[in-house]
Parts: structure tokens; sequence; C-alpha cells
């Protein structure tokens, strides 16, 4: 990944709270376009608040979130999404009482960032022949399929939406390691098409591969950013931060 590379998001001097709980505290972080960039940090560094502020999911925000050209900080969530984001939660957000293929049906199709013709809102074809559980699932509601299988779903329905910078909550969580096998698969796939990524994982193995660049987190703050061919440099460092 080159340093040219068009930013996708740029985040500067962040500060998000929840109420009166400041969360994060003074957050810079850049995705350029096509990389896979990581978050990580232990539970309550203020990971997946970083993402819940750049939906507009937080409370008060201020600094700066741009968005492809777009300064997003005083827009609501749905005006976030429309710039071609798709969010990921760690809960997923199944609708339990619906069939996996009328969850797969729901999503609107988004005015995407950048140019890129590569990418567009996925066929439901599409979806099945990345995902080929989700085919034998169809017909079956929410609430029988199993973590993996809604896994799967969860991110399969951002992928119909045709949003190019999709952001992805510990997503290998709690999984089957031949599920969490075939959603890095899935990832590599997705970058090979030129999809730009933003992934909060807590499984260091399951996303030492996949990146392009690390930050790690601590206390509402990034402590460490660093790129792939420095990993094994880091190792100590993320040993101390992580336990990994």
């Amino acid at each position: 990944m080159t340093t040219a590379a068009r930013s996708v998001v740029s985040i500067k001097h962040l500060h998000a709270w929840y109420g009166e709980s400041h969360i994060l505290h003074g957050v810079d972080l850049e995705v350029r376009q096509g990389e896979v960039v990581t978050l990580l940090g232990r539970n309550g560094a203020g990971r997946t608040t970083t993402l819940r502020a750049i939906m507009g999911l937080t409370g008060a925000r201020t600094g700066s979130i741009r968005i492809g050209d777009v300064e997003s900080i005083e827009l609501p969530p749905h005006r976030v999404a429309r710039l071609g984001i798709g969010y990921c939660p760690e809960e997923r957000g199944i609708f339990a009482s619906l069939t996996a293929e009328e969850n797969l049906l729901l999503p609107p199709v988004l005015n995407n960032v950048g140019t890129d013709a590569n990418i567009r809102a996925m066929s439901i074809a599409e979806i099945y022949a990345m995902f080929p559980n989700l085919q034998e699932r169809a017909h079956s509601p929410g609430t029988r399929l199993s973590g993996g299988e809604q896994q799967m779903l969860a991110v399969a329905r951002i992928l119909r939406t045709g949003a190019k910078l999709l952001l992805l909550d510990e997503i290998s969580e709690g999984l089957a390691p031949v599920i969490v096998q075939k959603l890095a698969d899935v990832i590599l796939t997705l970058k090979r098409t030129g999809y730009t990524i933003l992934l909060v994982e807590q499984n260091f193995r399951f996303a030492a591969p996949l990146a392009d660049r690390f930050y790690v987190m601590e206390n509402g703050r990034i402590v460490l950013e660093f790129e792939q061919a420095e990993l094994p440099a880091q190792m100590q460092t993320l040993n101390e931060l992580l336990g990994v």
C-alpha cells in the first residue's frame, strides 16, 4: 500500500462521549483506499466506540471525521451511511423473525465514496457464491442460524449495500476455527476487489495476516501505529500492550 493512496477515512483529534463518560481522548487515525487496517486493544480501550463515532452513534463528538472529501462530524447516522459505509456491529443485528434471505433483501443501496467501478451492491447470487452456507439456510429464520451463520449473514448484508468502506467489529469473536478462516478468506477477497476495511479485533492471530497497517488503542487513545512489515519488530511491545 503506497502512501499516495487516497484517504477514505481521516480522523483527527476525535473526542467522544456516552452521556457524561468521556471515552475517546483525541484519536488520530487514517485509512487509505484499498487498505485493511486493524484497530487492536484490550476490552474497554475505545475501539468499538471509534467505529460507532465514525457512524455518528455515540453521544457528543468533537474533532474531525472526514469520509473521502466530506466532513461528517456533524452528520446524523443515516447521512453518514449514505457516504458509502457498511457497519457490521459486534452484536450483528440480525432480524430473528426473518429468514436469512429476507435479511439480505432489506439493505438499501448506498451512494458510494470514491470511483472504484469494481465495487457495487452484490446480488443475492453473488452473496451465495461467497457464503454457500447462507444459501443452504436461505429459508431458515434468524433464530435458527448458528453463531457462525449469523456472523456471515451480518457481513453479507452490508455487502448488499454497495458500500466501499466496511467497518467490522469483532467478527471472529466466539466462532469455530473453520468459520474464522472463512471470514479471513472473505476479507482477503474483498481486499483484492478494492474494498477498504477498518477491522476491530481482539483475536490477534486472526487479524495479524490480514492488515496492511495496525493501530493499538489504550484508554481511548492511539498509543502505537505500525505497518505489516514492522510486525515482527513490534511483537514484544504488542505482548506488553495486549498480552498476545
